[in-house]
């Protein structure tokens, strides 16, 4: 097994220590990080894949996300100093709503859209409906999304819609809400344009969504 595949192996396994120091030995020795990349990437979306296909669950999604992130931790600084870039496939905007502190599904999903090619500008937690307004014209978003973990804190996703209303913002934007409490019907009721019912799907929607966007936007 080559060193990236490894690495992948590892990832996918959510064994970080061992894929950290894989990477380590990687980057040492001089390894194509297209390739590693190209590697992870595919990793991450059979990850994905086995997830949605209930062969895999979330305590082990999300070690293999952290393997992740540990090691694009590692690969980012020499990706930097040989001025690697991929062009982003789209860019997302992300976080849970005010009132609202969890954070491990929404991280989950920024770890695979990141792995798919997306810039993703995370917000965090607990974080007010305009604010997801002011970073998504600051960075030109095609996509908001917004996480909500407790059914108490879902009318904040409502409220990013009729703020988006408001400001004659709503047609510039795909809105995505998440959350184990919601609901297709809430979606609708809310107003937004997609739900993800996991990580999985919710990449693979989007990846969809962007490319539609941008193919309109050309012609």
């Amino acid at each position: 097994m080559d060193a990236i595949s490894q690495i992948s192996h590892f990832v996918q396994e959510g064994q970080e220590d061992d894929a950290v120091q894989a990477t380590r030995q990687a980057l040492a020795a001089g390894c194509d990080l297209h390739a590693l990349i190209d590697g992870l990437t595919k990793a991450m979306r059979q990850v994905g894949d086995r997830f949605e296909h209930m062969e895999i669950f979330l305590p082990e999604m999300l070690l293999a996300a952290r393997a992740m992130q540990a090691v694009m931790k590692l690969a980012e600084p020499e990706m930097a100093r040989q001025a690697i870039k991929r062009e982003a496939k789209g860019t997302v905007v992300i976080g849970t709503v005010a009132g609202d502190l969890h954070e491990i599904g929404k991280d989950i999903v920024i770890t695979m859209l990141r792995a798919q090619g997306f810039a993703v500008h995370d917000l965090g937690a607990d974080v007010n409906a305009l604010d997801f307004i002011r970073k998504a014209e600051e960075v030109g978003a095609d996509v908001i999304g917004a996480s909500a973990l407790m059914t108490t804190t879902m009318p904040a996703q409502r409220e990013i819609i009729e703020l988006l209303q408001a400001k004659g913002l709503r047609e510039k934007y795909h809105v995505i809400l998440g959350g184990a409490p919601v609901t297709r019907q809430w979606v609708e009721q809310a107003g937004a344009d997609s739900w993800g019912e996991n990580a999985a799907q919710a990449v693979s929607l989007l990846e969809k969504v962007v490319e539609r966007r941008r193919a309109h936007a050309a012609l």
